[in-house]
């Protein structure tokens, strides 16, 4: 495993460890609270903006911790394998930011006050990266064990996300910080290759 992918999944356990055992505390300094958090809650919760990287190290449970991480590892060796670490760092963050920027845009439009945690926004960027890279790589889905080139795989995946984000089928889900994610990856490749909306590299 390279050597950033690792640090970012011993650094998720250590803090998942660690919320373990003080309980809600850590969500209420580091979880991405709304702008509107402090109206709701009082003045001891409200957005800061470390939450904006620091929510991604924050999951909600067992399940939710060990999804993210196998897809950190599954798509993020193979991809720091070709960015290097620094390059694979600083994208992987980037999406972070992004998934927590768009989620803010959301819960500020829909008057959520919820917070939101988890890694799935890095994630997501990991997993359009991937589908970018390696199209046609062969992605297995666990349920059911249908085997797709990983462009489609991602395609399907981007639209399942609008439409449940849309629909708010499915809650508790911060299915547009998802989409976030994959949003800043796919600026970040784009400016990195010299390719619209950027200017071509010289």
């Amino acid at each position: 495993m390279p050597p950033g992918t690792r640090r970012l999944i011993v650094a998720n356990v250590v803090v998942f460890a660690l919320q373990s055992v003080m309980g809600t505390q850590l969500a209420m300094w580091f979880a991405l609270w709304p702008l509107n958090a402090s109206q709701v809650y009082g003045p001891n919760i409200s957005f800061e903006p470390w939450q904006l990287v620091t929510y991604g190290f924050l999951h909600g449970g067992i399940s939710h911790i060990f999804f993210n991480m196998f897809a950190l590892y599954m798509f993020g060796s193979t991809l720091e394998r070709v960015f290097g670490t620094r390059r694979f760092l600083v994208f992987y963050f980037a999406s972070v930011v992004s998934a927590g920027l768009t989620q803010l845009a959301v819960t500020a439009m829909t008057s959520t006050v919820h917070p939101t945690v988890g890694a799935s926004g890095g994630v997501f960027g990991l997993l359009l990266a991937f589908g970018m890279y390696f199209p046609k790589q062969r992605i297995v889905l666990l349920i059911p064990p249908i085997p797709m080139p990983a462009w489609l795989f991602v395609t399907l995946y981007g639209a399942l996300e609008l439409f449940l984000g849309v629909t708010g089928s499915q809650a508790g889900v911060a299915h547009f910080a998802h989409l976030g994610g994959m949003l800043g990856a796919y600026l970040m490749i784009q400016h990195h290759r010299g390719r619209p909306p950027f200017r071509p590299r010289t």
